[in-house]
C-alpha cells in the first residue's frame, strides 16, 4: 500500500477514490447524515473507515473484514454497545483528501457516504495544525486523537544472502526490495549519497517484495515492522529473518497512529478515546496484536505519563 506523502511522506496509497460501505445518507439532499454520538447509539452501529487491502491493518478473507484495525474497531463497537460496520477507503493522494473524502465531506463521486471514525490516522500534532499560505489551517475540519499504536520501519532479510543485516550500508551491494513510491524507496533510493540507489527493487506492495525474495530477486524488503511481521508468520517465509538495524538519516523512524472523526463530532471522539484508553492500558490490544503474530508498541503518548511498569503491562511483557 502507498504511503501518503503529505505525513513523513506518508502511510499509504494513491488510486482512485471511493470508499465503500453503509449508505445512510440523504439521497434527496445529495449528502452525508450527520451522525454525532447520540445518532450513532439509536442506529445501532458505528461505522469504521479502513483502508482497503492493506494487511496486517485491514483487508478481506472469504468476503469478511480482517486486520488488526478492524479486531480494534469491533472492540470499540462492542464496547459502545452496537453493532461494528465497515467502511472501506482506497487512498486518494495525500492524507487530507482520505480525511475529506471519508470523515468530513464526501468525495464528489459519493457524497452520502462517510465513516463515523477513521482509523490508521497519524497522531502527529504538527500534521493537525499544519496552516495553509493564508494562515487557516488544513485540518480544521477533523479532529485527531486517540493513538493505539507506535509504528517503526523494519527490514527482513534472506540468510542465505546476508549474514546479517547490522548496517543499511550493506544494500549498496545487496538488492532490497520495496513497495514503489513509499517511505523507504526514497529512503534507500538518497541515503549515504545515493549510492544504494541501483540496488532498489520495487514492487506494488510488501506482499510482492517477498514474494520476489523468494524467488532470489532481492536480498530482503524493508516496510513497516506490522507488514514485515505479517510476511514473516507465513510458512513460506520462515527462513527468512528480521534485522536489527537503524536507518540513519531517517528523520520519523516511528511515529504514533491514531484515529479522526469530524470536528462537530468531538462527544463520539471522547467516547471512542476513553475506550481506547482502556485497551491499550489493559493490554487488550497488545493481546489483540500477539494473537495476529505482530509486535506491540504503545505509543508515544503514552510513554509521557505511564510508568515503566505500566507500559511493560500495556504491552503484554507481565
Amino acid at each position: 500500500m502507498k504511503t501518503i506523502l503529505s505525513f513523513l511522506i506518508s502511510v499509504l496509497l494513491s488510486l482512485p477514490v471511493v470508499a465503500q460501505g453503509v449508505n445512510d445518507g440523504d439521497e434527496l439532499l445529495n449528502r452525508p447524515a450527520d451522525r454525532t454520538y447520540d445518532i450513532v447509539l439509536d442506529s445501532g452501529y458505528l461505522k469504521v473507515g479502513v483502508y482497503r487491502d492493506f494487511p496486517p491493518y485491514s483487508y478481506e478473507v472469504d468476503g469478511q473484514p480482517r486486520g488488526i484495525d478492524v479486531e480494534l474497531g469491533k472492540l470499540i463497537a462492542q464496547e459502545m454497545g452496537v453493532e461494528f460496520r465497515v467502511h472501506w477507503i482506497i487512498p486518494d493522494e495525500e492524507l487530507g483528501d482520505d480525511l475529506r473524502n471519508n470523515v468530513w465531506k464526501g468525495h464528489y463521486l459519493d457524497k452520502q457516504r462517510l465513516a463515523d471514525v477513521m482509523m490508521r490516522v497519524p497522531y502527529d500534532k504538527q500534521y493537525a495544525y499544519m496552516q495553509d499560505s493564508t494562515g487557516e489551517y488544513i485540518n480544521e475540519q477533523v479532529v485527531l486523537f486517540g493513538p493505539y499504536q507506535q509504528e517503526t520501519w523494519q527490514i527482513a532479510y534472506n540468510p542465505e544472502k546476508l549474514d546479517t543485516v547490522d548496517t543499511v550500508a550493506v544494500f549498496q551491494y545487496h538488492p532490497i526490495g520495496v513497495e514503489i513510491d513509499t517511505l523507504p524507496d526514497f529512503y534507500l533510493s538518497s541515503a549515504l549519497q545515493g549510492r544504494m540507489r541501483n540496488q532498489v527493487r520495487h514492487y506494488p506492495n510488501v506482499r510482492a517484495a517477498f514474494e520476489a525474495m523468494r524467488n532470489g530477486e532481492v536480498s530482503a524488503v524493508m516496510g513497516m515492522r506490522a507488514e514485515i511481521h505479517h510476511e514473516l508468520a507465513k510458512p513460506e517465509n520462515e527462513a527468512f529473518m528480521q534485522a536489527q538495524n537503524g536507518f540513519p538519516g531517517l528523520m520519523k523512524q516511528v511515529w504514533d497512529v491514531g484515529m479522526a472523526v469530524k470536528h462537530t463530532h468531538r462527544q463520539l471522539g471522547y467516547a471512542i478515546e476513553g475506550t481506547v484508553n482502556r485497551l491499550v492500558t489493559e493490554g487488550t490490544l497488545s493481546e489483540a496484536f500477539t494473537g495476529m503474530e505482530l509486535a506491540y508498541s504503545v505509543p508515544g503518548y503514552y510513554r509521557d505519563f505511564l510508568s515503566e511498569e505500566a507500559i511493560a503491562q500495556a504491552e503484554g511483557q507481565k
